[in-house]
């Protein structure tokens, strides 16, 4: 049986997928065609993981009003290299014996992206996945607290691993206001560079810590994924 908050929780993401009309991410259809509802889950859930076959379509601006009538949390991703995107909500939460609040973003295909406190730490289903990472974090503060040592576990050929290791400086540029879908967020703008024996990197996040969220970061997600820009909808 279905609880009640399940039920909630596939209204709200019903609602949020009937933008995706909007977004063009289902492809054209003719004349007065309506895109079933499990069509419209199965290809918005596949987008952040799919593989482009040409320029993706122009996007119509997401607005406010398509947003204030959903309830809980929901993020944008967008998988930069191919300028695709999907909308994931709170699957889970918890914490653990390490400082931070670990969240789980899932998709309607179970793809999902484990944040700590905002910085990603792990993905499923997109292929050479993070299996896990250590970030540097302070209590429940969002962002990245110090700089030092960045570690990722990155899923190989075979179910095999990699383990990268960087050393991450860490500098705040400042206030910086952004706006994300007509709503201005005073931020903080940190970024964090590290490097290693493969190369050097750049992360990003814009935070609120009146909020105690990153509203917006732009995060490496390993060396088959690459960079992830991720956006705060509703919290």
């Amino acid at each position: 049986m279905v609880g009640v908050l399940g039920m909630r929780r596939h209204l709200w993401i019903r609602a949020l997928l009937g933008l995706i009309p909007l977004l063009g991410l289902i492809g054209c259809s003719s004349g007065n065609e309506v895109v079933p509802l499990e069509v419209q889950l199965i290809r918005a859930g596949q987008d952040v993981a799919a593989r482009p076959r040409g320029k993706a379509p122009e996007r119509p601006a997401l607005r406010r009003t398509d947003l204030d009538p959903l309830e809980g949390s929901f993020m944008e991703v967008t998988l930069e290299r191919e300028e695709r995107l999907a909308y994931l909500f709170v699957n889970d939460q918890r914490q653990d014996d390490s400082p931070g609040r670990i969240m789980i973003w899932r998709s309607e295909d179970n793809v999902t992206m484990t944040t700590r406190n905002g910085m990603l730490i792990a993905t499923r289903g997109l292929g050479g996945d993070i299996l896990s990472s250590t970030v540097q974090v302070q209590g429940n503060l969002p962002g990245p607290a110090t700089g030092g040592e960045h570690t990722q576990v990155i899923r190989a050929l075979d179910n095999g691993k990699v383990r990268l290791t960087m050393a991450c400086d860490l500098t705040d540029l400042g206030p910086e206001t952004i706006e994300i879908v007509e709503r201005k967020h005073a931020t903080r703008h940190l970024q964090q560079r590290c490097s290693g024996t493969d190369g050097s990197i750049i992360n990003d996040y814009w935070v609120d810590y009146g909020n105690g969220l990153v509203m917006q970061s732009r995060q490496w997600a390993g060396p088959q994924i690459g960079y992830m820009r991720f956006r705060r909808l509703t919290y």
